[in-house]
């Protein structure tokens, strides 16, 4: 009979035990390494910091992001120091090195961006000197997808002509005229609404929840609530493009093409102050535009094809977000995932006991 198996298993058993702090160290390391495969291909946490995309999401909401909803995007710059920001806040000490960077490349999704889904993505005109992956995080929501033609009308979105739906909880701003009256502080709290600008002892511009409304309106010192819209027409110097050839604001905007791989355009003044910036930053040519003329890396150019597909992005609280009514498309290979679960939420405004909003934890999100 072959007694070898045994042997083998005993001559095993004799091999030294590790050291306590040999055992730690491969559990930290194992630790790390699985992290990091998590964070990097399926699921990210994020942090809301702003109110744009109230009332769907509230400053101070913690996300879990899908990466596998779009594929997830390979490290562009894959020297890192895992788990921090691009950079030590304050300092602005970066946590990576640039000096090795690598094509952007996704690996297959579980679908792709679809009007409505939030997104998460990074920040487009951040500085060029900064690689894409290491740019800010934006959550925003998406409202056109590669190939739409887009515009806002009376603050309403359409894609194609269609009415895009606003978000059950979007929010719009209100200009209030009151009696001259105090406003009770305890109830503009309770209401949720967000006073931001007072003009005269009576006249206020306010951002309302949909759920308030109707009783905000009810009280006996409020004369009028009427919705703040920027008339047609009426050109606006922060709003994409940034050229008065195009009188567009934040509730009156386009039409608007969203390029799409394989979209072929025109090359002139119009659609070079609309497309410059993806032709030029975003898809990486060396870009001389001199009266009509357009030269794309040596070459004079009459038309010119995208690479990539790019998407519009504007956040819930319509006019208390920077979104892609300010700075344009949201290129592709932006794209770091789909926000897919509220596991913690923190009101920094509340006192250390009732800080925690418990019926947001481990909410799915819309």
């Amino acid at each position: 009979m072959n007694w070898k198996f045994l042997s083998r298993k005993n001559k095993d058993g004799n091999k030294p035990k590790k050291s306590v702090a040999r055992e730690w160290l491969d559990a930290i390391l194992f630790a790390l390494v699985a992290s990091t495969i998590i964070r990097g291909l399926l699921f990210s946490a994020y942090a809301i910091p702003s109110a744009s995309m109230e009332g769907s999401l509230l400053t101070g909401d913690y996300l879990f992001v899908s990466k596998m909803a779009y594929g997830a995007r390979m490290p562009i710059t894959p020297i890192s120091i895992p788990f921090l920001e691009s950079t030590v806040t304050g300092a602005k000490i970066k946590t990576y090195w640039d000096g090795w960077q690598l094509p952007y490349f996704r690996l297959p999704g579980l679908g792709e961006v679809k009007k409505g889904d939030p997104v998460v993505f990074n920040y487009p005109v951040e500085g060029p000197d900064r690689p894409v992956d290491m740019r800010t995080h934006f959550i925003k929501r998406c409202v056109g997808t590669p190939g739409d033609i887009i515009e806002i009308k009376d603050a309403q979105v359409y894609a194609n002509g269609n009415m895009v739906a606003n978000a059950p909880k979007s929010q719009k701003s209100y200009m209030v005229t009151t009696t001259g009256t105090d406003l009770n502080p305890e109830m503009i709290q309770n209401l949720k609404i967000d006073v931001r600008y007072q003009y005269a002892p009576n006249s206020y511009e306010m951002i309302i929840p949909p759920a308030s409304l109707n009783e905000f309106k009810g009280y006996s010192n409020i004369v009028s609530v009427k919705e703040v819209i920027e008339p047609k027409g009426e050109y606006s110097p922060q709003i994409f493009p940034h050229n008065d050839k195009f009188k567009w604001n934040e509730d009156n905007f386009g039409p608007l093409l969203i390029p799409k791989r394989g979209t072929v355009i025109a090359l002139n003044d119009s659609t070079m102050a609309l497309y410059g910036r993806a032709i030029e930053v975003y898809e990486h040519n060396k870009v001389i535009h001199n009266g009509g003329a357009v030269m794309i890396n040596g070459k004079k150019a009459d038309t010119y094809t995208f690479k990539m597909n790019y998407y519009w992005m504007m956040g819930d609280n319509r006019h208390n977000s920077e979104d892609s009514r300010f700075w344009g498309f949201v290129p592709e290979d932006h794209i770091v995932g789909k926000a897919m679960i509220t596991w913690m939420s923190i009101d920094s405004t509340q006192n250390a006991l009732n800080q925690i909003r418990w019926n947001r934890i481990l909410r799915p999100i819309h």
